[in-house]
């Protein structure tokens, strides 16, 4: 197609598009924390008042080993363990995610290659604190721990990827690979965790998990072609392979097949 019959106002629409959904997700990830906190208050004063019943009651179940009774106590919140699980494995996926990037950020070929690339990495990195954060408020106010270290799992996987990290195209496989982890877990604790406010939360950082792929796989595309002088904003739309139109998006229905169990990261 002749780039004279290229609209490249659509592209920069897309792009302000692209920043207003993590700033509404954002909203509403903070809407979501701020009315499961309100929801908690009560409640807690309730567990404290009848603390003493719960917890001798927890301890016999603990000696008897019966876990499935506990993972149903409801927590101070009204959630159960389950839940607090599901948001202590989001915090350490955060955590490691967070890592990564940092350790990204360093590197001579990042710190000192792309523009676009690097201030990618800052301002997602920026983006998965803000996530960790908020899963982490979420966990305490549901009457759990802060979960401050990695995921177990995918640290294995990072742990065996860093040594072997030489070009700007290994730090974007690496990427994808805990992005896509992290949306996949967070769409299916949409249908896990029990607590309404904790279903907006997760369904808000989930798409953004998601557009982070999305864009690492045209950036990835554009790598793999020779053609890192095209990984810019704006770009000139006429210059793009054809399958830059696609790559970002393979599937039309999200997957979930690859997300972490709920007890995967969460504090021992």
């Amino acid at each position: 197609m002749p780039s004279e019959h290229i609209d490249t106002r659509l592209l920069e629409e897309l792009t302000e598009q692209s920043q207003d959904l993590n700033s509404d997700a954002l909203r509403i990830t903070h809407g979501a924390l701020d009315d499961f906190g309100q929801a908690a208050e009560p409640a807690q004063r309730r567990w404290w008042q009848r603390g003493g019943l719960i917890a001798a009651a927890a301890g016999t179940v603990a000696l008897l080993g019966g876990s499935r009774a506990v993972a149903d106590t409801p927590s101070p919140s009204g959630s159960t363990a389950d839940d607090i699980m599901a948001l202590q494995t989001a915090a350490s996926i955060e955590n490691l995610v967070i890592s990564v990037y940092q350790t990204a950020a360093g590197l001579p070929f990042i710190k000192d290659g792309n523009r676009t690339v690097a201030a990618f990495i800052a301002k997602t990195t920026q983006q998965h604190q803000a996530h960790a954060k908020a899963f982490n408020a979420a966990a305490t106010q549901a009457g759990g721990r802060a979960q401050n270290g990695p995921d177990p799992t995918y640290k294995a996987v990072v742990d065996q990827a860093l040594p072997g990290i030489r070009t700007p195209a290994d730090v974007v496989k690496l990427a994808i690979t805990l992005e896509d982890v992290a949306a996949q877990t967070y769409a299916r604790n949409v249908g896990q965790v029990g607590n309404l406010d904790l279903r907006k939360l997760f369904a808000s950082v989930a798409p953004v998990e998601a557009q982070h792929r999305a864009t690492l796989l045209a950036v990835q595309a554009l790598l793999a072609g020779n053609a890192a002088d095209l990984i810019t904003i704006p770009v000139d739309p006429a210059k793009l392979p054809a399958a830059a139109g696609g790559v970002g998006f393979p599937d039309a229905f999200y997957k979930t097949d690859n997300a972490s169990p709920i007890s995967e990261g969460a504090v021992k």
